[in-house]
């Protein structure tokens, strides 16, 4: 067996240990173990990035994960700094996505008028949170905040528009981990054990937005596969 043909057993293998990782990490949230959290968060990403890699994703969604893998990393400290630095690695994977979107979109996007819909929708979601948000944040944070909101948007909105139903949801969950940890920054009432929701969410919404990609990419592939062995079989 060649290092080609290894990949798709390997790969099958590694979103098991992803899904261990990450039921040992929510496990730690909702019994408020720190250590095991401290553990298997920086394993997340990194897990779920060699997956997509080795399914032949491209190098734009490894990017995307990658970044969230540094802001991950980063949220693990208490400090304003490395807040700051944690959204910039979130925003920076923000934008991988959008440009993936761009490339890889397209069969599945929204008809024109269901796309304006949504554009409208994600647009007074962002103006309404960013509007009550903003009285209660620190001061320093209020603009990087706002921007990042906004950019977080045009992600999901984008996922919705361009690559269907399984992405949108991703997007969605991605807003809502951000926003709860929005909320918590400005000292909003929280849910009980909030870091065991945003973990949720932010799991299950970048393990949708990898699902709806490469399966999107598979459908891409398909035609030119069936081409090609349909070439060979002609004499």
């Amino acid at each position: 067996m060649n290092a080609r043909s290894a990949r798709p057993a390997v790969s099958r293998a590694l979103l098991p240990v992803f899904a261990l990782a990450a039921l040992v990490d929510l496990l730690s949230l909702a019994v408020d173990y720190d250590p095991g959290h401290t553990v298997t968060k920086p394993l997340l990403m990194p897990l779920l990035a060699a997956y997509a890699a080795l399914r032949g994703a491209p190098r734009l969604l490894v990017a995307a994960l990658l970044f969230g893998w540094g802001g991950d990393t980063l949220l693990l400290s208490d400090t304003d700094p490395a807040f700051l630095a944690g959204m910039a690695c979130f925003a920076a994977g923000h934008v991988c996505y959008l440009a993936l979107f761009g490339t890889y979109g397209g069969r599945k996007s929204a008809p024109r008028a269901r796309a304006g819909l949504l554009a409208v929708g994600y647009a007074v979601a962002l103006a309404g949170t960013v509007t009550l948000l903003w009285p209660d944040l620190p001061a320093d944070l209020r603009v990087p905040v706002a921007g990042y909101s906004a950019l977080l948007t045009a992600m999901a909105c984008a996922a919705a528009i361009r690559l269907g139903l399984v992405a949108g949801l991703g997007g969605a969950l991605f807003m809502a981990s951000d926003t709860l940890i929005a909320t918590g920054v400005a000292d909003w009432p929280q849910p009980p054990r909030p870091d065991f929701w945003i973990m949720l969410t932010y799991v299950a919404a970048q393990f949708l937005l990898v699902q709806s990609v490469l399966g999107t990419l598979a459908e891409r592939r398909a035609p030119a596969a069936a081409y090609r062995e349909v070439r060979s079989t002609t004499p």
